[in-house]
């Protein structure tokens, strides 16, 4: 058994759902998977003292889920009045137009597809409902649309698929694209290095406590599988499945599918950049 302490940032260990940090409170949605992990973390964010709360990404079309995180946020004392996408992935966002439904609220992303309303959402906004502040970070490369919210004050960041709370994300290729996935990694890492963030609050898993650590092995994670990508091609290996299958020949077979992906996005930026 691994110690937590020695993994990438730190995981926090015990329960999932329930209070993070002095804002932000998780609901696990039940979706768990081999991709989702636990399930989606459904995060209730609020300034303390205020009867207002922001929810991000409310998470699958479940009812029981999503009265959950209503009844979560009215036994604090607190009404939701706007909703959140990190990106538009189903176990993300399929839930988001029932939830509004629900609580009456608008749907603010970066995708105008997704909004529920007049808001969307674009990098340098800040979310100040209810006094609270959440600074919106362009994050694109696990898909075109991912975002990023930056919790100042509780040295925060909710950062839905662009960094797990366990394990590594897949680049949704052709929507992601690795370069903008290296390029929001080294973004987070100036969060970290710069503003002082401290904690990660992920779209599924454990909250993690070292996001420099976290977003710092992300980075390496990243150029070692290239590596083995650029490798591969050398020797022979021409399609995303025989790169699969020669360098992922250790990981879940039940995952090479969206490895494959990966590889895609991988593929196509050695191919961009004149190294295969």
């Amino acid at each position: 058994m691994t110690d937590a302490a020695a993994l990438p940032g730190q995981p926090r260990g015990g329960v999932l759902s329930g209070p993070a940090t002095a804002r932000a409170v998780n609901v696990l949605a039940p979706n768990a998977s081999a991709m989702t992990l636990d399930g989606t973390n459904t995060w209730i964010v609020s300034e303390p003292g205020s009867d207002l709360a922001v929810v991000v990404d409310p998470g699958p079309l479940d009812d029981v889920h999503l009265r959950a995180v209503i009844a979560t946020a009215e036994e604090a004392g607190k009404r939701v009045a706007l909703t959140l996408l990190t990106h538009g992935h189903p176990d993300h966002a399929e839930g988001a137009a029932r939830f509004a439904e629900l609580t009456r609220t608008p749907v603010r992303a970066l995708d105008p597809a997704l909004r529920l309303g007049d808001e969307g959402l674009a990098a340098g906004d800040v979310v100040t409902t209810g006094g609270l502040e959440m600074r919106v970070v362009a994050t694109p490369g696990h898909t075109a649309d991912s975002l990023c919210f930056h919790l100042p004050a509780d040295r925060a960041v909710l950062t839905g698929d662009t960094v797990l709370g366990r394990g590594t994300t897949v680049v949704a290729h052709p929507d992601g694209r690795l370069g903008d996935y290296l390029d929001s990694l080294r973004r987070l890492r100036s969060l970290a290095v710069d503003d002082g963030v401290r904690v990660v609050l992920p779209g599924h898993g454990p909250v993690l406590e070292d996001a420099q650590g976290v977003v710092e092995y992300y980075l390496a994670h990243r150029a070692n599988r290239l590596a083995q990508v650029e490798t591969a091609v050398e020797d022979g290996y021409v399609s995303a499945s025989e790169v699969v299958a020669h360098v992922y020949a250790d990981v879940d077979r039940s995952l090479w599918p969206a490895a494959e992906l990966s590889v895609r996005a991988q593929l196509e930026y050695l191919r961009d950049h004149g190294l295969i």
